[in-house]
């Protein structure tokens, strides 16, 4: 039985959706050890699959309280009352968000820019001291064809005279149904950190360029200003067998997937 909480968010939903034998954690809001304690105790899991977060990297800055309770002290009552159950945490790419070091960056080299991944390097560090067996998963933005949430995919397939990206940016980007078909072998992964999703050579801008075109959308690429890269190395996942498409090829699957463009 998996355990997941945030099911009626972004990522949660999506694994709830294509995964077996799984559960959905009640609200965790203001939820305390003793809470945390009951609920995986009345559940019983054999893993536990944490999505719940606050994502939103300007909401953590202007409410840093919140964003710690939410991104380090929930994750922290999780761990302790796992007792041995398989934990997967959701973290970050934005831990690299302070990184010069010329990329792809892999997962020993990180220099958090921001509350939001200063807290998810803290959680990463801290959860993995309670229970070394934990799967810390630094995801990249992922997105998908999802009205509710703001993603690269909807930015781009919205877009109506001009969209932005950078040619100076680099980051890789990841489609969610390649997210949840990888949470079999996540849940297999030794206990660690690991880099998370669609590995890429290309700039923003680049990727952008190309989508459009595959999609044969009018509308005018902009370069955008200079943002920080936080493109990853996943050599480590993949030697475990978790892969994902190339960031292009991810972007043409889910234009198939909803009919936009023929395959």
């Amino acid at each position: 039985m998996i355990l997941i909480t945030g099911a009626n968010g972004f990522v949660g939903r999506k694994i709830m959706e294509m995964c077996k034998n799984i559960t959905n954690s009640p609200s965790l809001r203001n939820v305390t050890q003793e809470d945390m304690n009951r609920i995986i105790g009345e559940s019983n899991p054999d893993v536990i699959i944490h999505t719940a977060a606050i994502s939103d990297i300007g909401v953590c800055q202007a409410d840093p309280d919140a964003s710690y309770y939410a991104n380090v002290q929930v994750p922290l009552f999780i761990a302790k009352a796992s007792k041995g159950r398989k934990l997967i945490c959701f973290s970050s790419d934005q831990v690299y968000s302070g990184c010069n070091e010329k990329g792809p960056y892999c997962e020993d080299t990180v220099k958090p820019e921001n509350v939001y991944a200063k807290h998810k390097l803290e959680m990463e560090q801290r959860v993995l001291e309670i229970e070394p067996t934990a799967v810390m998963l630094r995801a990249e933005w992922m997105y998908d064809y999802y009205l509710k949430k703001s993603n690269y995919f909807m930015n781009v397939i919205n877009a109506k005279e001009t969209v932005s990206f950078s040619s100076k940016q680099f980051r890789g980007i990841t489609y969610l149904k390649e997210v949840a078909e990888n949470m079999e072998k996540v849940i297999a992964l030794p206990g660690g950190i690991y880099n998370f999703g669609s590995e890429t050579t290309k700039s923003m801008y680049d990727i952008t360029q190309e989508f459009i075109e595959l999609l044969g959308k009018k509308v005018k690429l902009e370069d955008g200003s200079q943002r920080h890269n936080l493109w990853m190395n996943c050599d480590k996942a993949k030697k475990y067998g978790v892969k994902f498409s190339t960031v292009i090829d991810g972007l043409l699957k889910c234009a198939k997937d909803y009919h936009l463009i023929e395959r």
